[in-house]
């Protein structure tokens, strides 16, 4: 299956996750070292409008990355809203071709390597934030293997960006969802 047939999937087990966090845990601490509950929020939220831009190859609008989504009644209602468009603009093969940019910056990446990236942080950050609140964290197999082989092929990248930490080992046997935390930096095991 393809990453644009699973990215709504991917999208609505992450919306369900921030639905479950409370408010009062917002300012929990998450696997993501110097990151809060809020800030894990609000770097999602953004970078997933973000990837609607860059689906349909246009700049960000010019709201800054450090917005607080947080601070606005309704926030978990509207990450839903715009994980959806997100996905739903991802479903169009145009959206893999060519270049892209999730900044706007030319000349960007290939767009399949940032869908790749966008897809990987609905299940990745949707653990963060589980895991973070005590929710299960509930990710249909097909994403978390989808997403375990596209972050898998970009890990070195995204360490040297400082996008992962490094790499936790874990056996072999281990669960998928597990290997796919490791690679990504996460220690499976982490509790606040």
């Amino acid at each position: 299956m393809e990453l644009r047939d699973l990215m709504e999937t991917a999208a609505e087990a992450a919306a369900k996750i921030v639905h479950g966090v409370p408010e009062d845990r917002l300012t929990a601490p998450t696997p993501n070292p110097g990151w809060d509950v809020r800030a894990t929020v609000n770097h999602l939220f953004f970078w997933t409008r973000c990837a609607e831009f860059a689906a349909r190859k246009q700049a960000p609008d010019d709201l800054p990355e450090e917005h607080d989504f947080t601070a606005e009644p309704g926030w978990a209602d509207r990450f839903a809203e715009q994980a959806r468009h997100t996905a739903r603009a991802w479903r169009d093969p145009a959206a893999w071709e060519g270049d892209t940019s999730l900044t706007g910056a030319a000349p960007g990446m290939p767009a399949s390597v940032i869908g790749a990236m966008i897809f990987s942080e609905f299940p990745l950050h949707g653990w963060d934030l589980a895991v973070s609140t005590g929710q299960p964290a509930q990710l249909p197999a097909e994403v978390v293997r989808a997403a375990h082989r596209e972050t898998s092929a970009i890990a070195e990248m995204a360490r040297r960006y400082g996008a992962f930490g490094p790499e936790v080992p874990v056996a072999d046997g281990a669960p998928l969802l597990d290997r796919l935390l490791g690679v990504a930096g996460r220690d499976p095991h982490w509790t606040p």
